[in-house]
């Protein structure tokens, strides 16, 4: 843990003093890791006794509403979980093209900014000092926890009193299967905070493009979703494609500290924690339910597990008091949260309507856009294999769209030769 020596207050802000232990990133997750339990387990023995006890059908009382819509949902998920998944992403299967390739750009445009700008403050955030001067080194931030609890509160506020304020549909799922979401997305985005610290930049970006391939995978394991090899093999043209791209444009320009092993580690946890938020989200909007909804349900939950930690270790106030003695910080923290929470709405909405294997292309090619856009900006040369590696995600995206196309009208002649013949 970080702990920072008192001074008076016309003094510059204290040097800081490094725990050995506390500021070792496998000793930090384990910790926050034990914050979570701490409402996981009691969370999950209510679960256990509600259900054994048949609460559903003998329980009365005042609390009777909140158990049935935590632990039961108001109504259960249908066994045709395929057809629902179909259903309910209708629009993203409409024969309208237009239409759904500009609400196709207009999710990836909303992502692009949002995660573009995200992306440059996070940077900023965990790998300089605040509070530098010529005689003062400053301190960096180093509570990855209390980042991730900024963004969340904002994006619980931000959908909750959108639910409040306009109509929704009837929620059907159980709310602590929004934990499971939740849970994955704080670890995720905890890792992805402290690779920053251990991680060079081509390692950081080699390992982002190449996660198409893991949230296939880790579909089949938790959706039981089933891909067909022209999407396997295109996701590996994607992923080869912007690694090509980023690894020969990136290095001239984007000076970066030793890959360690430390940083690979956490880097696996990253892609494995992501791939299961994605699809489990994917799976979750079986239920009748809005993105925004899916938002306030997995932030919800994001609050509590990081707040809760955050107080058992003393690191909340502590936060609180970095923030007040740097307001260039807390000026970052909150455009860092803004951007969260306007991502976040991208994020549910992209996979309500095209699922997680697209959203993960759509976030891989961000890596690309942002070193294309340094490029033109800043004039930097694409070398051969940069050029190359553009060529081939825009080959493996053609490949995908003229496949899927295929397979459009290959299943539509296939229904229509199936419909019988009504004698007049």
């Amino acid at each position: 843990m970080v702990l920072l020596a008192i001074t008076s207050a016309d003094e510059n802000p204290p040097p800081v003093a490094l725990d050995p232990w506390g500021d070792f990133w496998l000793f930090r997750f384990f910790l926050n890791v034990a914050g979570y339990m701490t409402i996981l387990v009691p969370g999950f023995l209510l679960i256990q006794y509600f259900k054994r006890r048949n609460y559903m059908e003998t329980g009365r009382g005042v609390c009777f509403p909140l158990v049935r819509t935590c632990v039961f949902g108001s109504e259960a998920k249908s066994g045709h979980t395929e057809d629902l998944s179909a259903t309910s992403r209708s629009e993203a299967t409409d024969p309208s093209t237009a239409k759904q390739l500009l609400k196709l750009l207009f999710c990836a445009a909303g992502l692009q900014v949002s995660y573009l700008t995200w992306g440059i403050l996070q940077e900023r955030v965990m790998t300089r000092s605040y509070g530098a001067t010529s005689t003062n080194p400053g301190e960096k931030f180093r509570d990855s926890q209390f980042l991730v609890f900024m963004n969340r509160i904002l994006a619980f506020t931000v959908a909750g009193l959108y639910c409040a304020m306009t109509k929704q549909p009837r929620h059907g799922a159980p709310m602590y299967k929004y934990s499971f979401a939740s849970l994955s997305n704080i670890l995720s985005s905890w890792c992805q905070y402290e690779a920053l610290k251990f991680i060079s930049f081509p390692t950081q970006v080699l390992a982002k493009a190449s996660k198409v391939i893991p949230v296939m995978l880790m579909g089949k394991l938790v959706s039981r979703k089933s891909y067909e090899y022209w999407e396997y093999f295109t996701a590996v043209l994607i992923s080869a494609g912007v690694s090509m791209f980023l690894l020969s444009s990136g290095t001239d320009h984007h000076p970066s500290t030793v890959t360690t092993f430390s940083g690979v580690v956490i880097l696996a946890g990253y892609i494995v924690f992501d791939s299961f938020t994605s699809n489990w989200q994917d799976s979750l909007f079986k239920y009748k339910m809005s993105s925004v909804q899916m938002m306030f349900g997995v932030n919800l939950f994001s609050c509590l597990f990081t707040m809760g930690s955050l107080l058992e270790q003393g690191a909340l106030l502590e936060s609180v008091h970095f923030m007040a003695r740097h307001s260039e910080f807390a000026l970052h923290a909150v455009l860092l949260s803004i951007c969260s929470a306007c991502g976040q709405l991208f994020i549910f909405y992209t996979i309500n309507q095209f699922g997680a294997a697209v959203f993960t292309i759509i976030m891989t090619l961000r890596q690309a856009f942002a070193i294309l856009l340094s490029c033109l900006i800043y004039g930097h040369a694409v070398t051969v294999v940069g050029g190359l590696g553009i060529g081939v995600v825009f080959l493996a995206l053609f490949l995908r769209v003229y496949a899927r196309s295929r397979m459009k009208k290959r299943v539509k002649k296939a229904a229509l030769n199936e419909v019988p013949i009504q004698k007049v």
